[in-house]
């Protein structure tokens, strides 16, 4: 059986597609680019873009499972796509859907969701991935500026998430499921930037902003104003479901989710001089 993967080349997307490979499934990755995808040999690449839905007719050639995107484009448009992506994969013989919840309205997992296809809707919290942003100013300046530092996060490793959805794609059991992920801490911004440095062997200082001196930071950064909006709401307003520790991940893998601190020494090379 073959599964198509699409945003193969995203945070997420690599993780999907080295979970079926190493659970002995031949993969399919769709990307705009190929050329520089940068994915395992034994992936069959192929060109596609969500946008263009009939780009995608070969690459759903013989495919059983199909993981989507909910947004394609620039800043995360939602895409409109949906329904003829859906008519195409059933064309196909496509019996598995999985979904990536994008935050917020999505016609294609609406669509997804009214289909009569095999579908799981996948519902990550924060990524532990999401500290990246960090590094820069922590490998030249050994500082972390952030508002909102006492804000908790049930932040999740992206490993986790390919995992969870790898598993509701190749698996029987997992349909009609919306599962919702998180890691297994929920951590401040003071206990990420500790892990981080003991990651390092460097210490970090934490420097509070305001959410005005965030925003101004944020666009001096060049985020666009919807993206700041989001910021300011979810740092600020963090939701239950994003600070509360459930057990999604163990229950559906048979792992227990992945900690920051695993996270941090992964990654501690991007945090270094």
């Amino acid at each position: 059986m073959t599964y198509l993967i699409t945003g193969a080349t995203g945070t997420v997307g690599r993780q999907i597609v080295r979970e079926l490979l190493a659970r002995g499934h031949s993969v399919r990755a769709l990307t705009r680019d190929p050329a520089s995808a940068n994915l395992p040999a034994d992936v069959d690449v192929v060109r596609g873009d969500l946008t263009d839905p009939d780009s995608l007719r070969p690459a759903l050639d013989g495919v059983t499972g199909l993981h989507l995107l909910t947004f394609g484009g620039p800043y995360f448009t939602p895409l409109e796509t949906g329904p003829r992506i859906l008519e195409l994969a059933r064309e196909a013989g496509v019996r598995r859907v999985t979904v990536l919840h994008g935050g917020g309205a999505s016609p294609l997992e609406d669509a997804v969701r009214a289909s009569d296809f095999v579908w799981t809707v996948v519902m990550p919290v924060e990524f532990m991935s999401n500290a990246l942003e960090w590094a820069e100013r922590v490998r030249t300046e050994d500082e972390v500026r952030a508002p909102f530092v006492d804000r908790v996060s049930a932040m999740i490793h992206e490993a986790d998430i390919g995992a969870v959805a790898a598993v509701a794609l190749s698996e029987d059991g997992h349909g009609g499921q919306e599962y919702l992920i998180t890691g297994p801490q929920a951590l401040t911004i003071k206990d990420k930037t500790e892990t981080l440095a003991t990651a390092r062997s460097r210490p970090i200082r934490l420097v509070e902003l305001s959410p005005e001196e965030a925003v101004a930071e944020w666009r001096a950064a060049g985020q666009p104003e919807d993206v700041i909006e989001f910021l300011i709401d979810v740092y600020g307003n963090t939701p239950e479901a994003g600070r509360t520790v459930i057990d999604t991940v163990a229950k559906v893998t048979g792992r227990p989710a992945r900690t920051f601190a695993e996270w941090a020494e992964e990654h501690a090379d991007a945090f270094r001089a």
